[in-house]
């Protein structure tokens, strides 16, 4: 591996994780054998967090000596000032110690690099805008994103243009607004509702031969779902939608409550998994 290759390093960072990987911007490829990943507590303090969050960017420059000045391109969740690399996450359930810092500042110096080097990108729009460079998706005209996890992300790619973050996490509905509705926490506290403790989708699924309220609970999360995409693709007016995150791996157990309804949007689930926020991360450097 030549210093003078085209390589990013690039990062996801999401509400339990990070991830970090050299991408290649000739071919658009994560480098699989440069990942690293570590856990993240997002309700430490500051320090705990910063000094997480730049421990993977460390081991890919420690394990590829040739890389000199590297570019990085980090997906982030928001509400955050991607151009100036300012937090401004509060009660989103995660990171809510970071508010109001200078992330930039504070990775550059942990990691040794120039801050002019770290360019920050909207977690949702870099999945979307790595589906579109990598997963051969531009053919269309407009696409939309949505990735379900901890958060809710939205974004909008439209041919000839990068892809944009639609923020639309806080779109009002019912009580609250659709993020409340549709991510990890939802199925938490509906669970709960009926004495089952789990912490996520993934354990609840484990659960359901055990407790027949289980199926109430993900045909009731699959109306919120399809609610919100009509809404999103009358919003857009295309019936054209990827969809990523950890809760997007159940995708057939929520469509299979209502078949029809879905099918009348031309719906993909990435197959890229968290390869995608990786290589929009990086195409910041394109």
């Amino acid at each position: 591996m030549t210093p003078n290759k085209p390589f990013v390093i690039a990062a996801d960072i999401g509400g339990t994780h990070v991830t970090a990987a050299l991408v290649d911007t000739n071919d658009w490829q994560v480098i699989t054998e440069s990942t690293v990943r570590h856990s993240v507590n997002s309700h430490a303090d500051a320090k705990s967090i910063l000094s997480a969050w730049s421990t993977p960017f460390q081991e890919v420059i420690r394990n590829r000596p040739t890389i000199v000045m590297p570019s990085i391109g980090i997906a982030m969740p928001g509400p955050f000032d991607y151009e100036n690399g300012i937090s401004y996450m509060r009660d989103q359930d995660k990171y809510d110690n970071l508010y109001g810092m200078d992330i930039r500042m504070e990775l550059a110096e942990r990691i040794g690099v120039d801050g002019a080097n770290i360019r920050f990108i909207n977690d949702a729009a870099a999945f979307l805008q790595g589906e579109v460079f990598a997963g051969k998706h531009n053919g269309f005209p407009k696409v939309l994103g949505i990735t379900l996890g901890t958060g809710l992300g939205t974004a909008v790619w439209e041919r000839g243009s990068n892809a944009t973050d639609a923020d639309l996490w806080k779109t009002p509905y019912l009580d609250s607004n659709a993020e409340e509705y549709l991510v990890t926490r939802w199925f938490v506290r509906k669970a709960a509702q009926h004495h089952i403790g789990v912490t996520g989708l993934r354990e609840l699924l484990e659960l359901r031969n055990k407790h027949a309220i289980i199926d109430d609970i993900l045909a009731e999360y699959s109306n919120h779902l399809l609610h919100f995409i009509r809404f999103f693709g009358e919003k857009e007016t295309t019936d054209r939608l990827i969809i990523g995150g950890n809760i997007a791996k159940a995708w057939d157990i929520f469509r299979a409550f209502n078949p029809i309804a879905f099918d009348r949007f031309n719906i993909r689930i990435s197959q890229l998994g968290e390869h995608a926020a990786l290589i929009g991360a990086a195409a910041q450097f394109a």
